[in-house]
């Protein structure tokens, strides 16, 4: 090494506050994983019980499926929305044709 070399390297405080923060930073990640993993296992159990699959492509086909069921009804109930507009507006007209002399 290089005189100059050696005026690069930091002191022993400097490196071990930076060994320390970046031991922290490697316990955290450790614990989030623990943490992400224990929730994935929640999920997937969730998605087991509600849907009978954890599987993610079965997941998505069952949504897909889903939302087409809820399109359809959807469809449906603003068709019977407008059957009955229609009603009321026949019995709103025969109403007033009976009041008229």
């Amino acid at each position: 090494m290089t005189p100059n070399d050696q005026n690069d390297v930091p002191d022993i405080e400097t490196l071990t506050a930076h060994y320390q923060e970046l031991n922290k930073r490697k316990i955290e990640s450790e614990r989030d994983l623990v943490n992400a993993e224990k929730n994935l296992d929640e999920l997937k159990q969730q998605a087991l019980t509600d849907y009978g699959t954890d599987n993610l492509e079965e997941l998505k086909e069952k949504l897909e499926q889903i939302k087409a069921e809820n399109e359809r009804k959807r469809a449906e109930y603003h068709q019977t929305l407008g059957k009955i507009e229609a009603e009321l507006a026949n019995i709103e007209t025969e109403h007033q044709a009976t009041d008229t002399p």
